[in-house]
């Protein structure tokens, strides 16, 4: 940390304590109802949908919302890989997971949240209390007008105002769970617009009007800083933009505003590249922050205080990016971390988000021709219709791009149908100090056909309670590269910390018709005796339907551990050093050939625990036994690795494997050939 940050953590620590007795406990405050049709003259809500923005949501996507807020008017709902059945009066404090449930009354600041033993999982405690299902209620009333969602989000609410008064209990240790909580409360007081007790639900009831402010005046105090200032600070600038705008019922809201805004500007601007690409290098929270940028932006314009160009330009370079990055059935890449966090929910929870943002996107600033087809939701159109008027952003790629030479990712992808799809990362460890969300996976690739996870990133997992599974899903020899000397290329000093970052730089990037290219390098082995480099190239042959993968570590003779990790669907056969591959059940059938380093000695793993192999993470708290292949052996300067991945073609999938010695000259001769005329017409 640095000089400035200690201090200002010193100044939040004091705070705290200087806080324990503004601390209001449970019991002390009661639903202080007001009339239930007005209020103070001083307390209205103005930015409401305008009159038949309900009769413009698509059909599918209102069919999808009815059943989902069915399941919740049941009782039931899925949190992070858990079913819960306790929603018609949810536990706010109690983790499904563990049956912990932590003390309601403790003083916030004096809980340690990734303690399991004090509050359990608790990512699925705060999951529901960021009211996101409370969103998805408001949505159904909106669009039916049926008195069981209202009243069920009513009920809840008030539950929640009462059972979590300020700063008692683990809901008030996060600020990124307040601003994600302002974000879902402006929403429900919107979508309840017409409601007859919407009022005395909200501004008509003074526990309401506190619990707004409470919240206000927690993160005008608190902020994340320094090292810390990833995607929470975004979310709390964001929440309290968005209740500024939404609730200018104080005499601070103007200055929470204005300071908010400044904030989100400037956070908007460091946690993203220039290109878009998000710099925690974290797919997940690339989506996340440009949910959460998008919703804060939207309310400053409805509320007639738009935010600068700036942040409009950042967030649509974060769209465009996200539309070039995506595969052909839409999918994001797996990189770093994900806890499938959600700015706003608006429409039916789906695993991919990411054809959400491109709706929202192209509501807000307009699609680019290039970018793939996302169908209009709910949030699309209701968030459209707030904003009125979709700004206008010049200066956007003309055509999809393959690079984002900031952030070092590469894709190399063909075209038509059945896509090959790879990414590769030659970039940064991860964001700030910390690298909080990243994971020690330099120079590794995805490859997907056809939207199918052959070389699959496994995921992330779990965050809290879990260290050896937290530490192996980080880990290099989880990931599709190679470890050397047995240690991972970053040094993990903590689930959330990284004391040592592998630096990363690609090399060359050549696209020339039928082939594309790939090198980097980077230097997480230089504390090694010697000290090591490790250099890869992908090469991608479009005509032949391949991938060539060469592996060099530099620096004297080291034990090496190759792995490569295969998506759920594929079904992995080894023999000696080749393996047949096979997805039959997948969306779309295939196979392939892979031919392996002849000098590794391979094994293949499947859903084992000592040690941990072979798994692969759908989502947070969901983890699924998947095939993996292990190479070991001894680096020799000089020597490269080669493999081969050879997609077969319908036509060739009954065709038994060809020549190992037609294989092996291929990929030691054609291969050389190959990259020295590419890069020859480079030059």
């Amino acid at each position: 940390m640095s000089p400035v940050e200690v201090a200002h953590r010193a100044r939040d620590q004091a705070l705290r304590t200087a806080w324990s007795r503004r601390q209001v406990r449970p019991g002390a405050v009661g639903s202080e109802r007001g009339s239930t049709r007005s209020a103070r003259a001083d307390r209205m809500f103005t930015t409401v949908l305008p009159a038949g923005t309900a009769n413009r949501v698509p059909r599918d996507a209102v069919a999808a919302i009815l059943a989902s807020a069915n399941q919740l008017l049941r009782g039931e709902w899925d949190v992070l890989g858990t079913v819960r059945t306790d929603m018609v009066r949810p536990d706010w404090f109690r983790d499904p997971v563990t049956g912990i449930r932590s003390d309601p009354g403790r003083y916030a600041f004096r809980i340690d949240h990734r303690d399991q033993g004090q509050t359990g999982n608790v990512k699925q405690v705060w999951e529901i209390s960021r009211l996101q299902h409370l969103t998805l209620l408001a949505a159904a009333w909106y669009l039916t007008h049926d008195e069981a969602y209202a009243q069920r989000v009513s009920e809840q609410l008030r539950s929640w105002w009462r059972e979590n008064p300020f700063l008692s209990g683990i809901n008030w240790t996060s600020g990124i769970e307040l601003g994600t909580r302002l974000i879902s409360l402006a929403w429900i007081r919107r979508l309840l617009a017409d409601w007859p007790d919407v009022v005395g639900l909200f501004e008509g009831d003074e526990l309401a009007v506190r619990q707004i402010r409470w919240h206000q005046q927690y993160l005008a105090s608190f902020r994340s800083r320094g090292s810390s200032a990833n995607n929470h600070v975004i979310a709390e600038a964001a929440g309290q933009l968005a209740a500024s705008c939404a609730f200018p019922w104080f005499r601070e809201s103007q200055r929470w505003r204005r300071r908010s805004a400044r904030l989100l500007e400037r956070e908007i601007v460091r946690n993203t590249f220039p290109s878009g690409i998000g710099r925690e290098l974290a797919s997940d929270y690339q989506c996340f922050v440009a949910e959460l940028g998008f919703a804060a932006a939207v309310e400053a314009e409805a509320s007639g205080h738009p935010l600068t160009p700036v942040v409009w330009e950042r967030l649509c370079a974060m769209a465009d990016s996200a539309a070039a990055l995506v595969d052909e059935r839409s999918r994001p890449p797996r990189q770093g971390d994900s806890d499938e966090g959600r700015g706003l929910l608006l429409d039916a929870p789906v695993p991919n988000r990411w054809p959400s943002l491109l709706a929202l996107a192209d509501a807000l600033v307009g699609r680019m021709e290039w970018w793939p087809k996302a169908p209009a939701d709910a949030t699309s159109t209701l968030i459209g219709a707030l904003m009125g008027t979709r700004r206008h952003i010049g200066g956007r790629p003309e055509c999809r791009q393959s690079r984002f030479a900031d952030a070092g990712i590469t894709l190399l992808r063909t075209n038509g149908d059945n896509e090959i799809w790879c990414r590769c990362d030659g970039g940064p460890h991860g964001y700030l100090s910390i690298a909080a969300h990243a994971h020690s996976d330099a120079l590794s690739i995805e490859v997907r056909y056809a939207g199918v996870d052959i070389l699959a990133d496994p995921g992330t997992y779990c965050y809290h309670g879990e260290p050896a599974w937290r530490s192996y899903f980080r880990s290099t020899i989880a990931h599709n590269t190679i470890e050397v000397g047995g240690q991972n290329q970053s040094a993990e000093g903590g689930p959330f910390l990284w004391l040592r970052h592998a630096q990363a730089r690609e090399i060359e990037v050549i696209d020339d018709g039928d082939i594309a290219m790939w090198t980097a390098q980077h230097d997480g082995y230089s504390s090694l005796n010697p000290p090591a480099l490790h250099r890869r190239s992908v090469l991608l042959d479009r005509a032949s339907r391949s991938i060539d993968i060469i592996d060099e570590v530099e620096g004297g003779d080291h034990e090496v551990r190759l792995a490569f990790h295969f998506g759920p669907d594929v079904h992995v056969e080894l023999d000696g050093s080749w393996a047949v591959l096979a997805w039959p059940d997948a969306v779309v059938p295939g196979a392939a050939r892979l031919e392996l380093p002849h000098d590794l000695r391979w094994s293949l793993h499947k859903g084992e625990t000592e040690p941990i192999a072979g798994w692969y993470s759908p989502g947070l708290g969901r983890r699924i036994p998947a095939f993996s292949l292990l190479g070991r052996g001894c680096s020799v300067p000089g020597t490269p690795l080669a493999t081969r991945l050879e997609f077969l073609e319908p036509d060739k999938i009954s065709q038994t494997v060809i020549s190992r010695q037609a294989v092996s000259w291929y990929v030691s001769d054609t291969w050389r050939r190959k990259v020295h005329g590419i890069r020859a017409e480079a030059t």
